[in-house]
């Protein structure tokens, strides 16, 4: 007899019924972050991780007035992907002073710069996220792949795609679109 595959039954949740879990203690949002109605567990971070984040933050904030750079904080996408999405990226560059954003996430339009660092989400990062942010209109998202010690930079979303990605190897530099005399080397993030 065949054997039919069936998908695994999931709860998909909403940002207000995550609050509402919130509220009544039953959810550590500092761990979790909701993706397409998914509570995505944001595991423990390894060595290479924590120190490629360092170096990225110790990078931007040469360039950057560390009041605009925030670390795993919360922001909006899209407005018809924001009931079920709160995604957390590892670093974000604002336009403005983190402090005058005080009610709400920031916004795409008070976004320079998303930065994930991927070593297990690789291919969640290229992919889900990339398409959210992409058609949140955000300018610019960079992965760095602390595996293979790369970066992908997405830029000019249209039509809720990045339509230029592109690999840069660990030898190679580029600069953020929001500061375009800042070279960021990509062995940078790696020390030895």
């Amino acid at each position: 007899m065949p054997t039919t595959l069936t998908a695994t039954p999931r709860k998909l949740w909403t940002r207000d019924q995550c609050e509402q879990l919130e509220r009544a203690g039953l959810l550590d949002q500092q761990r979790l972050e909701l993706v397409d109605g998914e509570l995505i567990n944001k595991m423990g971070k390894n060595r290479p991780h924590v120190n490629a984040m360092a170096m990225m933050v110790k990078w931007l904030s040469q360039f950057f007035d560390l009041e605009l750079v925030n670390q795993e904080a919360s922001i909006d996408v899209a407005p018809e992907d924001n009931p079920t999405n709160e995604p957390q990226p590892d670093l974000v560059v604002l336009k403005k002073p983190t402090y005058l954003i005080s009610t709400a996430n920031p916004r795409p339009e008070d976004v320079h710069l998303v930065i994930e660092i991927s070593d297990t989400s690789l291919y969640f990062d290229l992919t889900k996220k990339a398409a959210l942010y992409a058609r949140a209109g955000i300018l610019e998202y960079w992965v760095l792949d602390v595996s293979a010690h790369k970066l992908f930079v997405h830029r000019d979303p249209q039509a809720g795609k990045y339509q230029s990605i592109t690999e840069y190897a660990e030898q190679e530099s580029v600069a953020p679109l929001a500061a375009p005399d800042a070279q960021f080397l990509i062995s940078s993030a790696f020390p030895k």
